[in-house]
């Protein structure tokens, strides 16, 4: 190997002796950068998606290979946020691909020290009895001065930021039906 083909693997030399005297185009590339491709070269379909973490709504590109979700971007097309993720929407795929995300309800019951698995229609049978029981234990129909108030103490309501504004409206109109008045979302605390 001589010394002048040992060089041309040198970006600088390149730099100097070729048509890039900016080292910005091809006297910056190797071989193995010139070989790499996009992760979203290779997507079957793009979804067009609002990130789900708080009210602001930036829009994402969600890349759909072989059936399932290979890369979420900011969406340039979005008025709102013009391509831009913060760092938890830009990592929002693991929302969706995590293998730590639990697909299943799993129950303990008091004072118990394993979890149990249970399905979908038990679980929520379970919370609508425990809602409505601590509604009927806790409801205020009139005050002390006989004003009505129609109300209940027992039910309070944290909404997260992991829902949409969509999911956190009806959670709120759901909650104001059934009398609660703590209603508060991680996004204004």
């Amino acid at each position: 190997m001589g010394v002048r083909t040992w060089l041309a693997g040198w970006p600088v030399y390149r730099q100097l002796t070729g048509t890039d005297p900016l080292g910005r185009g091809t006297a910056a590339k190797s071989a193995g950068s010139d070989a790499l491709t996009p992760r979203t070269d290779s997507a079957d379909s793009v979804a067009r998606s609002i990130c789900p973490y708080c009210a602001v709504g930036c829009g994402q590109r969600v890349y759909v290979s072989g059936g399932k979700v290979t890369q979420i971007e900011g969406d340039p097309d979005s008025p709102i946020s013009r391509g831009r993720l913060c760092p938890k929407g830009a990592a929002s795929k693991t929302l969706v691909t995590s293998e730590l995300r639990q697909q299943r309800v799993l129950y303990r019951r008091p004072y118990g020290t394993d979890w149990e698995e249970l399905d979908l229609s038990t679980a929520m049978e379970m919370i609508a009895d425990r809602v409505l029981a601590a509604r009927d234990a806790t409801w205020e129909d009139v005050d002390d001065e006989g004003r009505p108030l129609h109300r209940t103490m027992g039910i309070a309501s944290l909404g997260g930021a992991t829902l949409d504004n969509e999911e956190n409206y009806l959670i709120k109109k759901l909650f104001t039906a059934m009398g609660a008045l703590q209603i508060e979302n991680q996004a204004r605390i």
